[in-house]
């Protein structure tokens, strides 16, 4: 979560030992934490040099969002015809967590609480592998996503579109769902070129693949 939240910031170096110090643990559980995390993309190990938090790749990013885009609009649409009055139940209350996260301006509950909005939703249709990819997929976009919040996408506009998701799998009706899901998951493509350009240094391979172009191009007018 620190490197997803921008407590380190991409292309920083980082310290085992520093590390181990600051969380109390031995190294070698520090040390498959990196592991781990450079699987995840998060963090760049390279040998002899040392250990850096990866830059965001605007390209990862924009390829990421695409499958998250077709699995989730997918997820959300049997959602509306699997989900039962609890589940609609824990979503309200998860509605209700991001209001109370908006009046706070509190950015970093507010991301918790999206990821257990989206988790909920695949949950509903019990497909585990669907999850496992969201999930992988967020790795790419949470960073952005995050610095995004409070510039260029406002929390209240991210609690309107899940209240529209929530809305249509209430109702049962599955195109509904597919286009809040999907206008929802746009809402970074406005953000991302920006952000990409008034934040050099964090950024890399700032080029935009065409299936991106399209789709901002298709939101923009």
């Amino acid at each position: 979560m620190a490197i997803i939240e921008m407590r380190f910031n991409p292309g920083e170096a980082l310290s085992e030992k520093e590390i181990s110090l600051k969380y109390g643990v031995s190294r070698q559980p520090v040390r498959e934490a990196f592991i781990k995390l450079s699987e995840a993309g998060l963090v760049e190990i390279r040998p002899s040099r040392g250990t850096y938090v990866s830059k965001i790749s605007v390209r990862r990013v924009a390829d990421a969002r695409l499958v998250r885009e077709a699995v989730e609009c997918s997820l959300v649409r049997n959602a509306t015809r699997l989900a039962k009055p609890k589940d609609i139940d824990f979503l309200d209350e998860l509605l209700e967590e991001q209001d109370q996260a908006f009046s706070e301006d509190n950015f970093n509950r507010f991301n918790r609480s999206d990821n257990f909005f989206h988790r909920a939703i695949a949950n509903i249709v019990q497909c585990d592998y669907a999850l496992k990819t969201v999930e992988g997929a967020r790795n790419e976009i949470d960073r952005v996503r995050y610095l995004s919040l409070g510039i260029a996408t406002p929390m209240k506009r991210l609690i309107e579109q899940h209240r529209n998701i929530v809305s249509a799998i209430r109702s049962g009706e599955p195109d509904a769902a597919d286009k809040a899901m999907r206008e929802h998951l746009r809402e970074i493509l406005l953000a991302l070129p920006h952000l990409a350009e008034v934040n050099p240094d964090i950024f890399e391979d700032r080029s935009l693949p065409e299936h991106t172009i399209q789709i901002i191009n298709d939101i923009s007018h």
